[in-house]
């Protein structure tokens, strides 16, 4: 047995059981694929995948526990790769941040100014997108990390670590009737006051519209949603224009900002939400990916994320230590 056929074996899971787009993923032929893994299966003397005809169907019950040892072994070739790079080039590299546009346009503009400061031959990349994909991009190690509110923590294989908490705001132009409930007033703020009006807010997979639909439906409510979106500058926008009132995270309303809107806070509708960043468990992390997380969450040290994310027997940042 050999690590290209421990890696012919993972991508084929990872590519749904497709050996023609796990060949395309690998640079590789098919049948190149197809034949490597038979001889694996050969040579453990198991089936790994099931089978109907020709095409791989999903995982036996033996290669189940294969695709586990693999995954370990192949995290940790990985690993010496990137321990490899960490002492060969400790301030340069690559990162790149799986993030929600939110997250990119109101929290990391915050942060990645100091970061490149500190790390200015570090190339960073903003991977954006929906939180179930950005869980994938980072349990593929396609991002070293991943940054959003919905999905992270419930993702088997990563660690999701708190960042900051925050509750919805409403949006909605001066002229609004809800405006007149701005500052303390707007506590008394009821859903039978904002579900009068037209609403305009996050798509399904976004900032806590989970809790939206829930407020709604435990009232008993069915609001008239005119418009979803994925981020919330196109939920502001529509607001401003009369679409609707808006509802998105506290975190995207800037009064200085957002001249033409008035903001009225909604979290005793929509309760609390807590933004997370997500590793995948096991892996080996750079320097300069503590000293961005630190960044993010003073609480997020050294210690705090190598205790979360190494398992007991695997704590690879040993290996510095010994070096």
């Amino acid at each position: 047995m050999n690590l290209q056929q421990f890696r012919f074996v993972r991508e084929t899971i990872r590519r749904n059981f497709n050996l023609t787009e796990a060949a395309r993923a690998l640079f590789t032929s098919q049948p190149g694929v197809s034949k490597a893994i038979i001889e694996f299966e050969e040579e453990l003397g198991i089936k790994i995948f099931e089978r109907h005809g020709k095409r791989l169907k999903g995982l036996t019950k033996p290669g189940q526990a294969v695709s586990v040892v693999i995954e370990r072994i192949m995290r940790e070739v990985d690993n010496l790769k990137k321990v490899s790079d960490e002492f060969a080039q400790r301030d340069e590299g690559a990162l790149v941040i799986a993030c929600t546009h939110t997250q990119a346009r109101y929290l990391l503009p915050r942060v990645i100014p100091d970061f490149r400061k500190q790390f200015p031959k570090v190339h960073v990349s903003l991977a954006e997108g929906n939180p179930e994909h950005l869980a994938r991009l980072v349990l593929h190690e396609q991002a070293d990390l991943a940054i959003a509110t919905e999905t992270l923590a419930q993702t088997p294989g990563l660690v999701a670590l708190p960042v900051y908490t925050w509750e919805h705001t409403l949006v909605v132009p001066p002229d609004h009737p809800l405006a007149q409930l701005r500052s303390s007033a707007a506590l008394a703020l009821s859903l039978e006051q904002i579900a009068a009006y037209p609403i305009v807010t996050y798509d399904r997979a976004f900032s806590g519209r989970r809790s939206i639909d829930h407020a709604f439906a435990q009232a008993g409510i069915v609001p008239d949603i005119v418009l979803e979106a994925v981020d919330a500058d196109v939920v502001k926008t529509y607001a401003d224009i009369g679409l609707g009132v808006g509802i998105i995270a506290g975190v995207a309303f800037d009064p200085r900002r957002d001249k033409g809107l008035v903001g009225l806070p909604a979290g005793h509708l929509f309760g609390q939400h807590t933004t997370c960043v997500a590793l995948k468990q096991g892996v080996f992390l750079r320097d300069y990916v503590y000293v961005l997380l630190e960044m993010l969450a003073a609480d997020l040290s050294r210690e705090v994320v190598n205790e979360a994310v190494m398992d007991k027997h695997q704590n690879i940042e040993r290996l510095k230590e010994v070096a």
